[in-house]
C-alpha cells in the first residue's frame, strides 16, 4: 500500500508539470467514489483557473438558450405558415403549366385568395381552368378590337384620299351614344317615381358558391341594362342587400364608381317591410299557381339565385314562411317542353316581364325562353278538356320514357367502367 501511494503521487506530479492530465486514472479496486462536483487540481495555473467565488450558472444559461431557440422556432413557423399556402399554390400552378394543363398566365391577388379557399385540388383545377378561359377570351377580344381599329383607320384614310379631303354629305345627323344614354337615364329616373316596382330578393348569398354568386351578379347587371333600355322600365328594388356582404362587394367590384349612380333602390330591409303583403307576388318555378295574366297593380318578386345544383323549393319555402302569394310562368301550357328544368335566368325573366307589361301577349313574351328547352308554342285556347288531358298524359309518358332511357344508359356505362381496366393496372 505504501508503494502504491508513492507511485500515484509521482505520476500526478508528472502530469501536473506537463500541464495536462494524460488520462491516467489509478483507481483502487476496493473503493468507488461518485462525485457530481467539478474539482480543480491545486497544481493548475492560478491565472487560468477561475476563482473560488466565481460560479457558472448553468440553469440560467440553459434558460436563455432555450428561449432564444423557441423564439427562432416560432418566427420560422409563423413565416412558413404565412408563406407555405401561397408557395404551394404557386408551385402547383407552375407544375400544371409545365404539364400542359389549362392555366392562366397572370393571376391577381384576389384570385390567389380564392384559390387558397378552395378545399380540394379538383376545385383548384376547375377554377384555374375558368380563369384561363376568361383570360383567353379577353385576349381574343383585345386582338379583335385592335384589328377593327386598324381597319377603321385604313377605311378613313381611303375615303379621305378618294374624296379629296371633302367631308361626306349626310342626310341625318349622327345620334351620339352619350345622348342615347341620357335618354335611358331619364326614363330610369322617371320609373323611380312613377314606375311599377319590381323586387329582387338578395337573401340567397349563403346558398351559393362563389362562382354561382358571380354569375348571379352578372345576370343582375344584364337585367338592369335591359330594364334601363326599355320604353317603360320597372322601378328596381334590391332588398335584403347587406352592406359589405358578398353581393355588395361583387357589385362594387363590377360597377366601380357607377354603382352609386344607378337608378336602383338598394336597401337592407325586407320587401315585407317596404311594401304591403297583399300586393306582393313571389315568382318561383316551384309554385302550384299558374300565372295567367300580368297584373300592373302587383309587385312581383324574383329570387336572386343561380343554383347549378337545382335547390328546388328554396324560394317557395321563403314565400310560404312570409305568407306571400306565389305564381309561376305557364311554360307547360304555352310551350311544348322538351327536357330540362323550368328555371330561367334572371335576365330572361326581366325580358319576359317587360314584354308582358308592354303587350300582354304570352307568345311574344316567351320568345326569350331558350329554344333548346322547347319544341315550339302550343295554342291550347281552342282545345277541349279531353284533348288537354290526353296531351298531358302523352307528355308524362314521354318524360318517363326518357328517364328510363337515361337510367339504362347510365347502368350500361357503369358496368362497362367496372369491367374496364385502368392504364396503370394493365401491366401486360
Amino acid at each position: 500500500m505504501h508503494l502504491f501511494n508513492i507511485i500515484r503521487r509521482s505520476v500526478f506530479q508528472l502530469a501536473a508539470s506537463d500541464g495536462t492530465k494524460r488520462r491516467l486514472f489509478l483507481i483502487m479496486p476496493s473503493r468507488v467514489i461518485t462525485c457530481r462536483t467539478l474539482v480543480l487540481s491545486a497544481w493548475l495555473n492560478k491565472d487560468s483557473s477561475p476563482s473560488a467565488t466565481e460560479k457558472l450558472d448553468l440553469d440560467g444559461w440553459k434558460h436563455v438558450m432555450r428561449s432564444a431557440q423557441q423564439e427562432e422556432a416560432t418566427e420560422r413557423t409563423s413565416q412558413s405558415e404565412e408563406d407555405s399556402p401561397l408557395a404551394v399554390t404557386r408551385e402547383l400552378i407552375e407544375m400544371w403549366r409545365l404539364s400542359g394543363r389549362l392555366v392562366p398566365e397572370n393571376i391577381s391577388e384576389e384570385d390567389f385568395k380564392t384559390l387558397n379557399e378552395c378545399p380540394t385540388k379538383s376545385s383548384i383545377r376547375k377554377y384555374l381552368k375558368f380563369l384561363a378561359i376568361k383570360e383567353n377570351r379577353k385576349k381574343a377580344d383585345r386582338e379583335k378590337k385592335e384589328k377593327r381599329n386598324e381597319a377603321n383607320k385604313e377605311r378613313m384614310l381611303n375615303t379621305q384620299e378618294n374624296a379629296g379631303g371633302e367631308l361626306p354629305n349626310t342626310f341625318l345627323p349622327k345620334f351620339w351614344t352619350r345622348s342615347q344614354d341620357a335618354v335611358y337615364n331619364w326614363r330610369a329616373a322617371q320609373s323611380m317615381i312613377f314606375g311599377q316596382p319590381l323586387v329582387y330578393d338578395m337573401n340567397y348569398e349563403n346558398y351559393m358558391s362563389r362562382r354561382e354568386m358571380e354569375n348571379t351578379v352578372k345576370q343582375l347587371m344584364e337585367s338592369e341594362g335591359a330594364n334601363r333600355r326599355a320604353l317603360d322600365p320597372f322601378h328596381l328594388h334590391y332588398c335584403n342587400l347587406q352592406a359589405g356582404g358578398p353581393y355588395h362587394k361583387e357589385f362594387v367590384k363590377r360597377y366601380g364608381e357607377a354603382w352609386d349612380k344607378l337608378f336602383v333602390t338598394v336597401t337592407e330591409k325586407s320587401y315585407v317591410e317596404v311594401f304591403p303583403k297583399d300586393q306582393l307576388v313571389y315568382l318561383t318555378a316551384d309554385s302550384p299557381n299558374v300565372m295567367k295574366t300580368f297584373e300592373h297593380d302587383k309587385i312581383y318578386i324574383i329570387g336572386s339565385i343561380v343554383d347549378k345544383s337545382m335547390k328546388t323549393g328554396l324560394s317557395l319555402a321563403n314565400a310560404k314562411r312570409l305568407d306571400l302569394a306565389t305564381a309561376r310562368l305557364p311554360l307547360d301550357r304555352c310551350l311544348q317542353w322538351a327536357e330540362g328544368a323550368k328555371n330561367l335566368t334572371l335576365d330572361q325573366m326581366m325580358r319576359i316581364l317587360l314584354t308582358l307589361k308592354d303587350t300582354g301577349n304570352w307568345k311574344e313574351a316567351l320568345q326569350f325562353v331558350p329554344q333548346r328547352k322547347h319544341e315550339g308554342f302550343v295554342d291550347m285556347s281552342s282545345w277541349s278538356k279531353q284533348q288537354i288531358d290526353t296531351w298531358k298524359k302523352t307528355k308524362l309518358h314521354e318524360k318517363m320514357a326518357g328517364q328510363r332511357k337515361a337510367h339504362k344508359q347510365f347502368a350500361q356505362n357503369f358496368s362497362r367502367r367496372q369491367t374496364q381496366k385502368n392504364w396503370w393496372e394493365d401491366v401486360s
